[in-house]
This record gives C-alpha cells, sequence and structure tokens, in this order.
C-alpha cells in the first residue's frame, strides 16, 4: 500500500498569518498530486487553542496561527472539497497535531505496517523546514524500513532558502527526495 501524507495545508499557512507566495504557488501541484494518488491519503492539520502564546511554540514564534474552529485552520478549499468528495472512495484521515511533528500519525502508520505492506510513504505540504522535515524524520524513525519520499514540487518552507536547507538535510537522513 502507498501513503501520501498532506502535511498542513491550512490556510493560515497559505495566505493567512504565516502565508507565503511559494506556498500559495504549490496548491495546484498538491491537488493534482491528491487527485492522481492511488493509495491512502493523510492530512495533518497544525492545530492551536487559544493559550497559543503561553506555549514554548508561541513564545518562539509570536504569531497566532491554526487556532482550532478559525479560519486559519482550515485546510485550503479547494483540497478540503475534494477530501470532502473523496473521503467515501479512498481512505483519508485527518490528524490534528498541536506541534511540528505528529506522534499520532506516525503511530497509526506503524499499526498499519503491521497489518497491511507499505511500499512508500510520501509526503507533501507546508513548511518544508519545519513540519514536513517533523514528520518525515518522525516516519522514518517509527518505520526505518519502508521508503520515505517528499515531493520538493509540492513543497514550500518558510523561505526559499531554508526549504532548500530542508530538503538536503532529509537527504542525508535517507528520505528520498523527488520532484514530480
Amino acid at each position: 500500500m502507498k501513503v501520501l501524507v498532506v502535511v498542513d495545508m491550512q490556510q493560515d499557512f497559505i495566505n493567512g498569518a504565516l502565508g507565503t507566495k511559494e506556498a500559495v504557488s504549490i496548491v495546484p501541484a498538491v491537488r493534482r498530486k491528491i487527485e492522481g494518488f492511488d493509495g491512502m491519503v493523510l492530512f495533518t492539520k497544525d492545530t492551536h487553542h487559544k493559550d497559543y502564546l503561553q506555549t514554548q511554540e508561541g513564545r518562539n514564534l509570536p504569531v497566532i496561527h491554526c487556532v482550532k474552529g478559525s479560519e486559519g485552520h482550515e485546510l485550503e478549499p479547494s483540497l478540503a472539497e475534494y477530501a470532502r468528495q473523496a473521503a467515501e472512495e479512498k481512505q483519508i484521515q485527518f490528524f490534528e497535531k498541536p506541534g511540528f511533528g505528529s506522534k499520532e500519525l506516525a503511530q497509526f502508520l506503524e499499526e498499519l505496517s503491521e497489518r497491511e505492506s507499505l511500499e512508500q510513504i510520501e509526503l507533501v505540504g507546508l513548511c518544508t523546514d519545519i513540519c514536513v522535515i517533523s514528520n518525515a524524520m518522525l516516519l522514518k524513525t517509527f518505520l526505518p524500513e519502508v521508503p520515505v519520499i517528499v515531493d520538493s514540487a509540492c513543497c514550500a518552507g518558510v523561505t526559499p532558502q531554508s526549504h532548500m536547507q530542508a530538503l538536503e538535510a532529509m537527504k542525508m537522513c535517507q528520505i528520498q527526495v523527488i520532484s514530480s
């Protein structure tokens, strides 16, 4: 089985509080990747609460974003519509995460691998240099024999430079970086 993990394609990371033109530019490629993917599609959602600024992350990044219940917490509209329509046909699941990596996602895939052979796990989304790399490394740790792939054409970082640095770091950790 192939798995696609769509990391934090939420409005606050695309055109909201932490949005960038690079994030906006990958939306069509991510949509094509999801629509053409033959396998399980999993979404992560960065999820914070009203006390965000009192958390360690909030003190280090004092920009309120992805507060549960806010518009910024929601998936980019075209991806949300696709997920809603495809939910009956494909295996789609959401993982809300309070930090950069999702322990629940890694545990879910580890348990799934005990029942089914995982051919590969591919990641796309935002931000390459924070949440994509964190989840890729976590999945590589939990599932060291499953190929972990990151599609650089479907990712964007906080800056173009940090995006490239994260891709290079992932390559060093035996995460395959492709560009579709």
